[in-house]
């Protein structure tokens, strides 16, 4: 008994040695998926292009919605690549990955055993640098630097070329004719004959006749399939773990300690004053319906000694039923302490179940219609923040308080009801305005509508 602390402080320091070992490689991983994302805007709306403010097939929200996107990945891009050099200058990474696998995305991870990602790991490293940089390098500052006009001495654009405005030919150009370069726009695109729908619609239509079109959707469904079993087994386990622990410590662990303790110290019936005056409240209306039935001739007369008998029986019972209501609570109150610790420790142990069930939750809600997003916000709203909410909070607050066994408070229950809906639905109403906006705007002008 006396080595088990010192046992979990060792492995504590395992653990946190192991996270900072594969500090580089996450950092790296991460830097990847960004660009991966990148690369999958372009090839999707851009028809494989730079993203920029140019392009003609889409309008000004959704090219904001676009431009915001791309600084989100490239930020990470950053951020990430300066942690990872930053911890590679500590650790030897291509040694220690080389001798651990590890895939290249959250579900490819639990397909690695089935074969599915089978290269060298330390060749697949600088595979990922050279497609980060790659990606990356197309933007300078958040803006395409695709095509760069090269400017003569007469200030005449004479050509274009896929250079950067970095390299050596535009510098030397730059370095003769700085002031003509300076009233040149560099943000220039390359101008295509066809739209980007229609090269986007060709790209998709090339894929699909590809030979290994096949076994590129075969691996996606499977993908597809792992993470939807992956996210539905972490919801159960999100929900029937607190559950059964619940129930088990409340009924085999709590439950006798409490008992025996309240019974040793020989603790009152009522825990709070309302659950006095509800005992006191039936106990009363049970001798006023003793009396009524008698009266009416319901029930044959009798003596003030038996209905005193009568009403010392259900006394009696009552005081049995609040005695177990009151130590009832306070096995709550523990048991619910203990459930929320083993719902934290589920959440602390399962970061990449965390993030799959997010990605799996972005494709059903985004997958939705513009009819059904409506629909559920306008639910969401009406149901936590509309006319009717403070009934549904109030019932809420005094159930929860009666588990708890707190006594009821009329004061906070009112004050909560005036504030917190309040502040529910300003935060609501921003993320309207602020992300759903931008992400699906058929959607917002949908929820309008029906609003309306």
């Amino acid at each position: 008994m006396n080595t088990s602390p010192w046992n979990k402080f060792v492995k504590y320091l395992y653990s946190a040695r192991q996270w900072y070992r594969e500090t580089p490689e996450r950092a790296l991983e991460q830097a990847y998926d960004a660009a991966l994302a990148i690369r999958a805007i372009e090839d999707e709306h851009f028809g494989g292009q730079p993203i920029s403010d140019r392009a003609g097939d889409y309008g000004h929200s959704t090219l904001s919605y676009f431009k915001t996107e791309l600084q989100k990945y490239l930020k990470v891009i950053e951020t990430r690549m300066v942690e990872f050099n930053a911890s590679r200058f500590f650790l030897e990474l291509p040694e220690r990955v080389a001798a651990k696998p590890k895939g290249g995305h959250l579900a490819d991870n639990y397909l690695h055993g089935l074969g599915v990602n089978t290269k060298d790991q330390a060749s697949l490293i600088f595979e990922k640098l050279e497609f980060i940089d790659g990606v990356t390098g197309k933007y300078i500052n958040g803006k395409s630097t695709a095509i760069v006009p090269v400017v003569n001495e007469a200030n005449v654009p004479v050509k274009y070329t896929n250079r950067s405005p970095n390299s050596k030919e535009n510098n030397v150009s730059a370095n003769s004719n700085n002031n003509s370069l300076d009233a040149v726009d560099t943000n220039f695109e390359e101008v295509n004959l066809l739209p980007r729908s229609l090269l986007g619609t060709l790209n998709r239509i090339t894929k699909e006749l590809d030979p290994e079109a096949e076994k590129e959707v075969v691996k996606n469904f499977r993908n597809s399939k792992v993470k939807t079993v992956i996210s539905l087994r972490f919801i159960l386990l999100l929900i029937l773990i607190p559950l059964l622990t619940n129930q088990l410590c409340k009924n085999f662990i709590i439950g006798p300690i409490v008992d025996q303790v309240r019974v040793k110290n020989n603790a009152g019936i009522f825990i709070n004053v309302d659950l006095e005056e509800e005992a006191f409240k039936e106990l009363e209306r049970f001798e006023q319906h003793l009396k009524f039935e008698t009266l009416i001739g319901m029930a044959p007369q009798i003596s003030s000694e038996e209905r005193e008998k009568k009403i010392e029986e259900k006394a009696v019972e009552l005081a049995e039923e609040y005695r177990e209501e009151s130590g009832g609570a306070i096995k709550n109150v523990f048991a619910d302490l203990l459930s929320c610790a083993a719902f934290v420790w589920i959440l602390l142990n399962n970061k990449k179940e965390i993030e799959i069930l997010k990605s799996f939750m972005d494709d059903v809600i985004y997958g939705l219609s513009d009819s059904a997003k409506a629909f559920i916000i306008i639910l969401f709203t009406d149901v936590f923040v509309g006319f009717h909410s403070p009934h549904g909070w109030e019932v809420i607050l005094e159930g929860l308080s009666r588990h708890l066994g707190l006594p009821d408070n009329r004061q906070f229950i009112f004050l909560f009801i005036a504030t917190f809906p309040v502040i529910l639905d300003a935060v609501f109403k921003y993320w309207i305005f602020r992300y759903l906006n931008r992400s699906s705007p058929s959607a917002v002008a949908t929820y309008k509508n029906m609003n309306e």
